[in-house]
């Protein structure tokens, strides 16, 4: 039983909730480009409440002030050597890296209050994705913990048996008049190339970070085998307490963004 609910903190979920899982990448730049296009498709009105699921290439997401950092193409050329794709997202936050061991979940709803509902997103959905990873046998809380990479407050953390805290999932939130996007990874397994590639990013934007607080949901489990297919079957049993859930294939989903506007 989740302690909070977005619907509790954020308003009511909507009447319901259409789930895709996007079966095979679009491409790193494709990915992240499509969740901005949910978004507009939201606030005109050709979207109603979805909530995408996928599984992304090597990708490191860096933020808008990272940009504009003197060491952003030392960054950048950082990633490339190690396999990740550098982008720039829209949305908030600092550098954040992701792979196939993640699962990434962007939700979009159209709102008439989608500004004054963000803080309360970012609280009540931590919760929620910090019970489904409980529900799916890992020690999740949420909390900032010192030194982690692209800080916030509500960041879901887990423990490890030697009793480290590690950041396992990230969130961002871009919000237009009309609708709002909320962009999630859950990182669930292989943290070693994240932290490799994170090491060399910061570095070279020049912050500061502890590598030691990047970490996997399979380091703070009960059971070491823990994969994507449990993780992504609690968390959308966790959704199903926020909104009732219908399921929908990607093609209809890309119509739906692609439509153009009458």
């Amino acid at each position: 039983m989740l302690r909070q609910t977005p619907g509790s903190a954020a308003g009511a979920g909507p009447a319901r909730l259409t789930v895709v899982r996007q079966e095979h990448t679009l491409g790193a730049a494709e990915d992240l480009g499509f969740a901005v296009e949910m978004l507009a498709a939201a606030k005109t009105g050709g979207l109603g409440p979805t909530l995408r699921l996928y599984r992304p290439q090597p990708t490191v997401a860096l933020g808008q002030r990272d940009a504009r950092l003197p060491g952003f193409d030392d960054a950048a050329r950082a990633c490339r050597q190690q396999g990740f794709v550098p982008l720039v997202r829209k949305a908030g936050g600092r550098a954040a890296a992701y792979h196939q061991g993640c699962l990434v979940v962007d939700h979009v709803e159209p709102g008439m209050e989608a500004v004054a509902g963000s803080r309360g997103r970012f609280a009540a959905f931590a919760e929620l994705y910090a019970s489904a990873l409980r529900h799916a046998g890992v020690d999740a809380a949420v909390g900032e913990i010192p030194g982690e990479y692209c800080p916030g407050e509500f960041t879901v953390h887990g423990t490890t048996a030697a009793g480290r805290k590690i950041k396992l999932v990230g969130t961002a939130q871009r919000v237009v008049s009309g609708a709002w996007l909320f962009s999630s990874v859950l990182v669930i397994r292989d943290a070693a190339p994240l932290r490799r590639v994170l090491t060399d990013v910061y570095a070279a934007l020049g912050l500061d970070w502890d590598p030691g607080t990047a970490g996997a949901a399979e380091d703070a489990a009960e059971a070491s085998a823990l994969d994507l297919d449990t993780v992504e079957a609690a968390l959308i049993q966790a959704y199903a307490g926020y909104s009732p859930l219908a399921f929908g294939g990607f093609d209809a989903l890309a119509d739906a963004v692609h439509r153009p506007i009458a």
